[in-house]
C-alpha cells in the first residue's frame, strides 16, 4: 500500500528500539497530515483476563501483569522477549513450550496520542493479523473477527468519531491460528513448527490522519523503451477519497524529480476516485539487478488540497525498469530485465520463525544475497514486511513473491474463505506493485489454483492494476486460465551427487527450477555448539541414521541418512568430530557449487537451456540442519562458499558430464583476452596434466570452452583439478575440484520425488591421505571493522593446503558475524600465498580481533591482528628418543615458548624435514632397519618464525623383521586411508566390501627358505572378515575377527616358504564383507 515511506521507516525503527528495550510507549502525536505506527502492545492470554474488549480498550486501563512487546509481535515472540521460555533455538527447548497456552485468544492492547488539531480525520489501518481479531477503540468495537481475518488482508476504519486529543486506546482480541484452516502463514516441513502457529500481529498497525480529502494507494506504471533506455512513459495513479457527507473540490499536485503535474478533482459525498497523470521521463535513470547495473530510485510526492488547505500528502518510491517473461520453444519460463536476458540465480527466503523483525539482521541477510552473487529471492507464502522489498530495491535483488504450498492456501475453500483470499491478493498486489525488485507473482506453489480461486486472484490483480507477469504455479502444472506455468519443481530436496545437475532431466540444469537443492546443510561447529548439546553433536556424526530434531518435523526429512551414506561412501567414515565437520563442509561446497555451475553453463544452450534456479533454501528461520546457504546465526560454511564461487560474474568451471573447462560470463560486457590454465594433480602433489588456453566470452551469460580434459594416465583414484582464470597475467578466479577416476553412479530408475539414489559413490577417500602441509598466517586490522590476513603454504613438497577457511574471532574465540570476505575456502600450492580481507561491524566485536585459519590438511592457526610478529620461539629442549623399531624412532622434547604462541614443531631427519606436529612427541617412520639416524627439532609460530634447532640425537633402528607397509603394496578394490589412529606407516588399506579385493606385496628374499609372516590388522565390526594368504600361488585361509574398534590393531601370524629373489604375497577377501583394515606385513 502507498504510504509516506521515510516517515514509516523512521517510526518503525524507533518502535523496534522500544521493543528491544521491552517498552511499549504510546504512539506520539505527529504533525498532520501524518501516518503513525503503533509503537508496541501489552499482551495477555484471554484465559487470564475476564474484562471485555470495551473495558480493555478504555484509556487508563491497568494492564497489570501483562507482557510488554513490540509493534510487530506474535504471542510467542512476545513471551520470548519477556524471558518466559528458554532459548527455543537450543537443543529441544522448543518442545517444552506448551501449545495449550495458545489454544485461546490473546489480548493486544496499545495507546496512541493525538494532538488537538481541529478538522482532522483519523483512520485505523490494520494488516498482519494472525489469524483474526475483534477490534475496539476507546471502548467501542470497530471491527469483528469476520472482518479482520487473514494474515494479508488490509482493513481501514474511520475512527474520527471515537478518538479525542490526548491518549487513546485500541484493543485486539487475536484468535488462535491453524495454517491448515486459516489463510495465514505456515511452515510446512521447513523447520520445527512455532508452538503458537504465529498467532499475533506481525505488521505495523497504522494511525492515519488527514483533513477531509485523503490520498491512498499511489501507483506508478513505467513503460521503458528498450533497448534504447532513453525514454520512460509514466502512468501515475492515486485514489483520492472524500470522507465527508458533502461534495468537495480538491487539487492534487505531484512531482517526480524534474517533473511537476497537477489535477483538479470533484468528489461527491463519501466518494473515492482514482485519478491518472501521464508523464514522460527523458533519459531516465534505469533500475537494474545488482549483477547488471545500478539501482536508482525515484520518489513520487503528492499533495491534496481542498479549500486552499493542505489535506493530505503521500510519498511513493519506485524504480524505472521493464520486466518481460514468457516461455521459450521448449515451454520453459524465462525472464528479461530491461530487454536483456537474465539467468535467475536465487534462493528461497525465510523470515525468523517467530516473525520477529530486526532491521539490521534483515539487511545483513540481503547483503549476503548480494555477496553470494545471487540475483533473486523467492518469497513463498511468508510475504514479510515492507522493509524486505525496500532493501531488495536498494540492493538490486529481484523477488518472486507468491502463495505458499500445502496448507489452507492450496486446500479446499469454504464460502467464507474466497473473499479473504481475494482481499489478500488485492492488498498484497497493491503493496508490492511499485517495487522494482518484484518481477512476478506466483498464485500457486506446488499446485495451481482451481478455476474459482484463479478467477478471484486474477480479478484482484486486475483491480490492483498489476502489470507484472502472473505465474499460475511454481511446478510444471497448468491452471484453467493462465495455462502452463513454464516452471518445474521435481526436486531434489535431499542429497544428490554433483554430477546430477548436468543431466537434462528431473531437477537438472534445464528450464526454470523453482525450488531445488541437495538438501542437508550442517552448519559450522561454532553454530552447532550454539544450537545443540554435546551429546546431540556426538549423535550427529556417530549415529548416521539418528533422528535430528533440528532438521524437520517431516518424516521424510527428519534424519540425515541419505546425506551421511554419501559422506561415508565418498570421503570415508569420519574418524572424529573434526574430521566429520571438514567432510561435511566439503560435501556441501561441492554440491552447491555444482548446482549453480550447471545452470550457469547451460543458460545459453541452443536446445533446452536453463533459465532459472532457486536454491532451496537461501536461509532458515531457525537453527537448522538443512536447506540453507548460511545459517540462522549468519555463519558461512561450505554451502556459502560453494555458491559464492559458482556465481562469480566471470567464472571458470569444470563440467562433471563431459570434462569440459568453460568460462561463464554473467556480466553485461563481453570479456576478451582471458587465459585459462587447467592442471591435474595426484594426491602426492605430482602434476599429471596441464593446459593453457586463451578465450573470449560473450556477455549476458555467454560461455567459452577452454579445453576438454582428455584421458590422463597415471591418475590416482582421487585427484585434484585446479582451474585458474587470468586477465593480463593477474588471477581473477581459481576453482579447485576433488575428483575421482570412479564417478558417482545415479540410479535413475528409482528416482523419488525428493531425491534420486546413488548406486555407487565417487571415491574421494584419497583426500584422507593428503600429507599435512605447513602454513603461516599474519593478520592486521587497518581500520575498525576491517581485517586482512595473508596465508602462505610454506611446504617444501608438492602437496597443496586444501580448503583453507578463515574466520575473524573475538577474544573468546567466537566468530564475528555477520562478515564478508574477499574470498575464502581457498587452496594454496607450496610457495603460494593469498591475502584475504574481511569486513564486519566493529560493534559486533568483543576485544581485539584475531583470525583463525583451518584447512583440510593443515594445523589450525589463530593469529592476532597487530604489528607483524618477528620474534622466534625458544629452542625446544632436551630432545630424546623414547622408543624404536626396525623402521621407526620415537622422539620427545620439552615445549618451546613464544611471544604469541607456538603453533607446531618441525622434526628433521638430518637436513630433511621428516614430519610436522603440534605436540611435543613424534614418531619418524619409514626408516631402514639397523641404520643410524640423527634428529633435530625446530619450533615455529603462525607468522612463520622458526627457532634454532634443538640438540641433536642419534639413534640406530632395530634389526627386527622386514616391514612392508600395506599402503606401498599393489591394491585392488581398496583405498589407502589414515582416519583411524594406530597405524605404523603413512596409512592403512581399507578393503572395499566385495569378494576378491586384495593387497599384494612384493618381497625380496636373499635366500630360499621358511619365514614367519605377520599381518597387522584392525576390524571394528563384529563380523569375521576371512582372507586367503597366497605365497607364490600357495594359499591358506585365516580368520580376521573383530578387534573391538578400528583403532585396535592385532596380528595374525603364519609360516611360509619363500623363493630366493622376488616373491608375491597376496591377502584376498573371501566374503562380500571385504577384508579388514590392513596396516603392514612383517617378514622374519
Amino acid at each position: 500500500m502507498a504510504r509516506s515511506r521515510l516517515i514509516l521507516i523512521l517510526l518503525s525503527a524507533c518502535a523496534l528500539l522500544a521493543n528491544a528495550a521491552g517498552v511499549a510507549l504510546p504512539a506520539s502525536a505527529q504533525a498532520v497530515p501524518a501516518t503513525t505506527a503503533l509503537t508496541g502492545y501489552k499482551i495477555q492470554s484471554s484465559a487470564k483476563v475476564a474484562d471485555s474488549g470495551a473495558t480493555i480498550s478504555t484509556p487508563g486501563y491497568a494492564a497489570t501483569g501483562w507482557y510488554p512487546v513490540g509493534p510487530r509481535s506474535t504471542v510467542l515472540a512476545g513471551l520470548l522477549q519477556n524471558n518466559v521460555y528458554p532459548d527455543p533455538f537450543y537443543s529441544t527447548n522448543m518442545q517444552s513450550i506448551p501449545t495449550s497456552d495458545f489454544d485461546v485468544p490473546w489480548w493486544y492492547r496499545s495507546d496512541f496520542t493525538l494532538g488537538d488539531e481541529s478538522g482532522l480525520r483519523t483512520f485505523l489501518d490494520v494488516s498482519g493479523v494472525i489469524s483474526s481479531a475483534d477490534v475496539w477503540v476507546n471502548g467501542t468495537q470497530v471491527a469483528t473477527a469476520a472482518q479482520v481475518a487473514g494474515a494479508y488482508t488490509r482493513n481501514e476504519r474511520d475512527i474520527t468519531a471515537l478518538v479525542h486529543p490526548g491518549v487513546n486506546s485500541v484493543a485486539f482480541r487475536v484468535n488462535p491460528n491453524n495454517p491448515d484452516n486459516h489463510l495465514t502463514i505456515g511452515w510446512i516441513d521447513w523447520v520445527q513448527l512455532p508452538r503458537d502457529d504465529n498467532m499475533g500481529i506481525f505488521r505495523d498497525v497504522l494511525i492515519r490522519r488527514s483533513a477531509d480529502v485523503s490520498l491512498r494507494d499511489a501507483h506508478v506504471i513505467t513503460n521503458l523503451a528498450v533497448p534504447a533506455l532513453d525514454r520512460a512513459d509514466l502512468t501515475i495513479k492515486v485514489d483520492v477519497r472524500n470522507a465527508t457527507g458533502s461534495a468537495v473540490n480538491a487539487t492534487v499536485k505531484g512531482t517526480i524529480g524534474p517533473l511537476a503535474f497537477s489535477q483538479d478533482v470533484a468528489l461527491a459525498a463519501n466518494q473515492t476516485k482514482r485519478i491518472t497523470f501521464n508523464q514522460t521521463l527523458a533519459n531516465p535513470q534505469v533500475w537494474w539487478p545488482h549483477t547488471m547495473g545500478a539501482q536508482p530510485l525515484y520518489d513520487l510526492n503528492l499533495t491534496a488540497t481542498a479549500g486552499g488547505v493542505e489535506s493530505d500528502t503521500l510519498t511513493q518510491r519506485f524504480g524505472v525498469r521493464k520486466v518481460e517473461s514468457g516461455k521459450n520453444a521448449g515451454g520453459r519460463r524465462y525472464y528479461k530485465i530491461n530487454g536483456r536476458p537474465i539467468l535467475i540465480r536465487g534462493g528461497g527466503w525465510s523470515p525468523d520463525i517467530f516473525l520477529r523483525k530486526n532491521l539490521g539482521y534483515l539487511e545483513d541477510k540481503i547483503r549476503y544475497v548480494k555477496d553470494l552473487g545471487l540475483n533473486t529471492i523467492r518469497v513463498e507464502g511468508h510475504l514479510d514486511t515492507d522493509e524486505l522489498y525496500d532493501l531488495a530495491d536498494r540492493y538490486g535483488i529481484l523477488t518472486l513473491p507468491g502463495w505458499e504450498c500445502c496448507d489452507k492456501w492450496e486446500g479446499s475453500f469454504s464460502s467464507s474463505d474466497y473473499p479473504i483470499a481475494k482481499a489478500s491478493m488485492q492488498a498484497e498486489a497493491t503493496r508490492l506493485r511499485n517495487h522494482p525488485s518484484v518481477i512476478s507473482f506466483l498464485i500457486g506453489s506446488d499446485n495451481p489454483p482451481p478455476a474459482q480461486k484463479e478467477t478471484n486472484y486474477l480479478d484482484a490483480l486486475t483491480a490492483a492494476e498489476w502489470q507484472l507477469p502472473i505465474v499460475s504455479v511454481a511446478s510444471d502444472k497448468s491452471s484453467p486460465q493462465l495455462g502452463s506455468s513454464g516452471m518445474k519443481m521435481p526436486g531434489p530436496y535431499d542429497w544428490v551427487p554433483p554430477n546430477y545437475w548436468y543431466n537434462k532431466r528431473e531437477g537438472g540444469a534445464f528450464g526454470f527450477n523453482s525450488e531445488t537443492s541437495a538438501g542437508p546443510d550442517v552448519p559450522t561447529l561454532d553454530s552447532l555448539k550454539r544450537m545443540m548439546t554435546s551429546a546431540q553433536i556426538d549423535s550427529l556424526w556417530q549415529s548416521p541414521s539418528a533422528t535430528q530434531y533440528h532438521r524437520s518435523p517431516s518424516g521424510t526429512f527428519d534424519d540425515l541418512t541419505i546425506y551421511h551414506n554419501a559422506l561415508r561412501g565418498r570421503y570415508g567414515v569420519p574418524s572424529g568430530l573434526t574430521d566429520y565437520m571438514k567432510k561435511a563442509q566439503l560435501a556441501q561446497y561441492e554440491a552447491v557449487r555444482a548446482q549453480f555451475e550447471a545452470y550457469g553453463r547451460n543458460f545459453t544452450d541452443s536446445s533446452n537451456p536453463s533459465t532459472g534456479v532457486i536454491y532451496w533454501m537461501l536461509n532458515s528461520g531457525w537453527s537448522s540442519l538443512h536447506w540453507q546457504l548460511f545459517d540462522y546465526y549468519l555463519d558461512q560454511g561450505g554451502s556459502y562458499w560453494g555458491a559464492r564461487e559458482a556465481n562469480k560474474p566471470l567464472h571458470v568451471q569444470y563440467s562433471y558430464d563431459n570434462k569440459s573447462v568453460v568460462v561463464v560470463n554473467s556480466g553485461v560486457s563481453a570479456a576478451s583476452g582471458l587465459t585459462v590454465k587447467t592442471d591435474l594433480f595426484n594426491m602426492d602433489g605430482s602434476a599429471k596434466y596441464s593446459n593453457t588456453a586463451t578465450v573470449s566470452v560473450p556477455a549476458d551469460g555467454g560461455r567459452a570452452t577452454a579445453v576438454t580434459v582428455p584421458a590422463v594416465s597415471g591418475l590416482s583414484t582421487t585427484y585434484l583439478v585446479r582451474l585458474t582464470l587470468l586477465r593480463d597475467g593477474q588471477e581473477i578466479d581459481r576453482n579447485v575440484y576433488a575428483l575421482s577416476t570412479s564417478d558417482d553412479v545415479i540410479d535413475w530408475d528409482n528416482n523419488d520425488w525428493y531425491y534420486v539414489p546413488t548406486s555407487s559413490y565417487a571415491n574421494l577417500k584419497g583426500l584422507n591421505n593428503l600429507a599435512q602441509t605447513p602454513i603461516t598466517a599474519t593478520a592486521s586490522a587497518p581500520s575498525d571493522g576491517r581485517v586482512t590476513v595473508t596465508i602462505k603454504n610454506t611446504g617444501t613438497g608438492a602437496v597443496p593446503a586444501f580448503m583453507l577457511d578463515a574466520d575473524v574471532v573475538d577474544a573468546a574465540g567466537k566468530p564475528v558475524l555477520p562478515i564478508q570476505w574477499s574470498d575464502n575456502a581457498i587452496s594454496l600450492w607450496p610457495g603460494e600465498s593469498r591475502t584475504l580481507t574481511a569486513t564486519y561491524r566493529a560493534s559486533d566485536l568483543t576485544g581485539s580481533p584475531s583470525v583463525r585459519v583451518a584447512g583440510w590438511n593443515t594445523a589450525t592457526l589463530t593469529v592476532p591482528t597487530g604489528p607483524p610478529d618477528t620474534q622466534s620461539p625458544s629452542v625446544p629442549g632436551n630432545l630424546r628418543t623414547t622408543g624404536k623399531t626396525s623402521s621407526s624412532v620415537s622422539l620427545a622434547w620439552d615445549a618451546s615458548t613464544d611471544n604469541v604462541g607456538v603453533t607446531g614443531y618441525d622434526v628433521y631427519n638430518g637436513n630433511a624435514l621428516a614430519t610436522t606436529v603440534t605436540g611435543t612427541t613424534a614418531t619418524v617412520s619409514g626408516l631402514a632397519a639397523g641404520t643410524p639416524y640423527t634428529f633435530t627439532v625446530r619450533a615455529h609460530d603462525a607468522a612463520g618464525n622458526s627457532s634454532a634447532p634443538s640438540n641433536a640425537v642419534t639413534e640406530t633402528t632395530g634389526s627386527g623383521p622386514a616391514v612392508y607397509q600395506a599402503e606401498d603394496a599393489t591394491i585392488s578394490q581398496g583405498v589407502v586411508e589414515s582416519n583411524h589412529a594406530g597405524y605404523t606407516g603413512t596409512g592403512f588399506v581399507n578393503y572395499d566390501n566385495v569378494t576378491g579385493s586384495y593387497v599384494e606385496w612384493t618381497v625380496n628374499a636373499a635366500t630360499a627358505g621358511p619365514v614367519t609372516l605377520e599381518l597387522r590388522f584392525a576390524n571394528g565390526t563384529t563380523a569375521n572378515r576371512p582372507m586367503t594368504i597366497a605365497v607364490n600361488g600357495t594359499s591358506v585361509t585365516r580368520d580376521f575377527t573383530g578387534t573391538g574398534a578400528w583403532t585396535t590393531w592385532q596380528t595374525v601370524t603364519l609360516t611360509a616358504d619363500l623363493a630366493q629373489g622376488v616373491n608375491k604375497i597376496r591377502a584376498t577377501a573371501t566374503t562380500s564383507n571385504g577384508g579388514p583394515n590392513v596396516d603392514r606385513l612383517s617378514v622374519s
